[in-house]
């Protein structure tokens, strides 16, 4: 029998401490990243502290996160955050940007962890719009995006041209319905990042771009903002590799999606945003909304494949046998549609039960549609074909309505009995 691996959540890499002037439990906690950064640590410090300090009306750090320079930049920051206070520098002896938001983020005493690059190559006068939506509670994430109709970019054809069609890749390829990955402004609420950062495995540039793929699957809302942003022609980045490196990622998360590595649907009842109490609309059980939707359209799909099936099959085996052999090839490919995509049932547990159940419910459907042809050919004898169809469309939908009901009551008990972090259920 085979066995499906699911991803095993990864503590972050240890960090040190160098310097701290910033006060415990800040509600921003604003993550500069550096490599060998001694030419701009000291402007970035400077800058971001005197912004945070005339824009921000509450409390905040900045928290340099240097992952293995072997510069001075460590010694540089370390004597700013004696000058300044509200800075914090951290060390990690290990090489990479996202190991290193990990680290800290994941460590975080804040509400809202954030993250801009060295440069400063975004407007901080995006930053109270970005972190805005997350102290309000209406987003989890939050990204500056330089694809927005309303921000002002300016970069060289190259980068641009690579950045368009990265995203356009992650649109098409992961259904990514955000659209900046890269952009080096981000910021998170910290209780919905210590649950989910365990899960991200990327300790370099894709990190930003595997963690906006999963939080966007698991159903979490990302707030997008529009942002002032200027190259940097200084910049070490070599964009041709990251890009190599980039699509690896994608492949590497498409794979997990797919397969079932990731949890999705563990994560999305704790953390996503179906964990909360009550439901989404007065009267109506939660999650049934979103579990509706995906039912029909599994149900549009099926219907027409029978009905396919029904017209090719009716000229050589007649009106009772095609609707039989339609109806049963379509009732275990609804079965299996319904149970992965519609209610996020994964793995092979109660497999054999669930397309058991299925027969069943195909059972019921194919004895309303059987009579409803016997009463067809009663009091209508002579009707064509297609007349038979819509008929048999018809008594469909009361056995769709029977199928729904007891699909919902099969997979809900199945989820119950799965182990999970929270307590609320689909």
């Amino acid at each position: 029998m085979g066995m499906t691996t699911e991803a095993i959540p990864q503590a972050a890499a240890p960090i040190m401490v160098v310097a701290d002037s910033s006060a415990a439990a800040p509600v921003l906690d604003i993550v500069v990243p550096v490599y060998n950064e001694e030419n701009d640590i000291a402007q970035c410090l400077q800058r971001l502290h005197e912004h945070l300090r005339t824009n921000v009306p509450f409390s905040a750090r900045i928290t340099v996160a240097d992952n293995a320079s072997t510069d001075s930049t460590v010694a540089i920051a370390t004597g700013i955050a004696d000058e300044l206070d509200g800075i914090r520098v951290a060390h990690l002896d290990e090489k990479g940007r996202g190991r290193a938001l990990k680290a800290v983020w994941s460590r975080s005493d804040a509400q809202i962890v954030a993250y801009c690059d060295v440069d400063l190559s975004t407007d901080l006068n995006a930053l109270m719009p970005l972190i805005a939506p997350l102290i309000s509670g209406h987003s989890d994430l939050a990204i500056g995006t330089r694809l927005a109709k309303d921000s002002r970019v300016v970069r060289g054809p190259k980068r641009e041209f690579i950045s368009r069609s990265y995203n356009l890749i992650l649109r098409t390829t992961m259904r990514a319905k955000f659209s900046d990955a890269q952009c080096g402004f981000k910021a998170m609420r910290t209780d919905i990042g210590r649950q989910l950062l365990p899960y991200i495995e990327d300790t370099g540039w894709f990190f930003d771009t595997e963690l906006l793929v999963i939080a966007e699957r698991i159903g979490l809302r990302i707030a997008e903002v529009p942002v002032d942003w200027v190259d940097d022609p200084n910049s070490t980045v070599d964009i041709v590799s990251t890009a190599v490196e980039d699509l690896k990622g994608c492949a590497r998360v498409g794979y997990a999606l797919t397969s079932g590595k990731l949890p999705i649907a563990d994560l999305r009842t704790t953390v996503g945003r179906e964990r909360a109490p009550g439901p989404a609309i007065a009267g109506v059980p939660h999650g049934m909304v979103g579990q509706l939707v995906r039912f029909c359209v599994v149900g549009v799909i099926c219907t027409i494949a029978y009905a396919v099936l029904y017209l090719v099959l009716h000229s050589f085996l007649g009106a009772q046998v095609s609707n039989f052999v339609a109806l049963a090839v379509t009732a275990v490919l609804n079965t299996a549609a319904n149970r992965r995509f519609s209610f996020g049932v994964q793995g092979r547990e109660d497999a054999v039960k669930h397309q058991f159940f299925g027969f069943g419910v195909f059972l019921f459907g194919w004895a309303v549609t059987a009579l409803s042809l016997f009463g067809l050919d009663h009091f209508a004898p002579g009707a064509g074909k297609h007349v038979e169809l819509l008929v048999l469309v018809i008594a469909n939908l009361v056995a769709t309505a029977t199928r729904f009901v007891g699909l919902r009551w099969v997979f809900r008990s199945h989820l119950q009995r799965r182990p999970a972090t929270g307590t609320a259920q689909p």
